[in-house]
This record gives structure tokens, C-alpha cells and sequence, in this order.
């Protein structure tokens, strides 16, 4: 009877993954399996929750990082993110100490600023979208 709950639990938390996609709850099924298999070995209580708990244990942390690693390689960068490595144009001086600057991207016009203090970005300057800090690109020259 037990080997059943055991099915039961992993159905459970492949149901959670299913709901969630947080891919958690999908390694302790697999913990969960072999918990049945080894209350269907007719091992006592204590081995098959040990078992249940280093199954679930490595299989999250050896398998969790490839997997997000392999889903999150297709996310696609939108809004404001795609800005990051493209190259715009000055249209207002930039300079860091007095606040000021502006550049042109896909023309819209964004405030930004140096990716140094120390350096001044003349008007007409190519430069390419370092980071976004709040609602101001951080560039440096080309």
C-alpha cells in the first residue's frame, strides 16, 4: 500500500510542475519514484524517505542549472533590454558631472550618460548601449 502513496506523491508533484513550471517539484517526483521502488523492495519507512531526500537533493542540484540554463538560452530580449550592444548617435553632449546628455536610437531620444565620469561625449559621437540604469542608457564611444 505504501508503494502507492509514493505513485501518489509523484503524480502530485508533477501536477505543481505543471502548474508552476518552476522546475522544482519535478525532481522530488523523481525522488518520489524511488521511494516506490524501494517500499516496493520492501525496504523499511526510514530508507525509503532517505532515499526519497537524496534522489530529490542531487537531482536538484545537479540537473535545476542545466535545465534553466537550456530553457532561459531562447528567451528573446524586448523593450527597453534590446537596446543593450546597439550603437546611437549623441545628440546632446554627455557629461556625467552636469548631468546632462542625450542620445538618438531608433528614433527615439534617450537621456543618457558615460560609462565614466571622466569621459565627455561630444554631439554627432557613435557610442553603443553598455547597460540601462532607471530610464537612462549608459554608453560609451565606438
Amino acid at each position: 500500500m505504501i508503494v502507492f502513496y509514493w505513485l501518489i506523491a509523484a503524480a502530485v508533484f508533477l501536477a505543481a510542475e505543471v502548474l508552476t513550471l518552476g522546475l522544482t517539484s519535478i525532481w522530488f517526483a523523481g525522488g518520489a519514484l524511488m521511494g516506490a521502488v524501494m517500499a516496493g523492495l520492501k525496504f523499511p519507512l526510514y530508507v525509503q524517505l532517505l532515499v526519497f531526500a537524496l534522489v530529490s537533493g542531487v537531482l536538484l542540484l545537479l540537473t535545476r542549472p542545466l535545465a534553466q540554463k537550456y530553457l532561459n538560452s531562447k528567451t528573446i530580449r524586448t523593450n527597453a533590454e534590446s537596446l543593450i550592444g546597439e550603437t546611437c548617435i549623441v545628440t546632446e553632449p554627455i557629461d556625467n558631472l552636469k548631468a546632462e546628455g542625450q542620445v538618438s536610437i531608433n528614433g527615439q531620444t534617450w537621456t543618457a550618460r558615460s560609462f565614466s565620469d571622466e569621459v565627455l561625449l561630444p554631439r554627432d559621437q557613435l557610442v553603443s548601449v553598455e547597460k540601462i540604469s532607471g530610464v537612462k542608457l549608459i554608453v560609451k564611444p565606438l
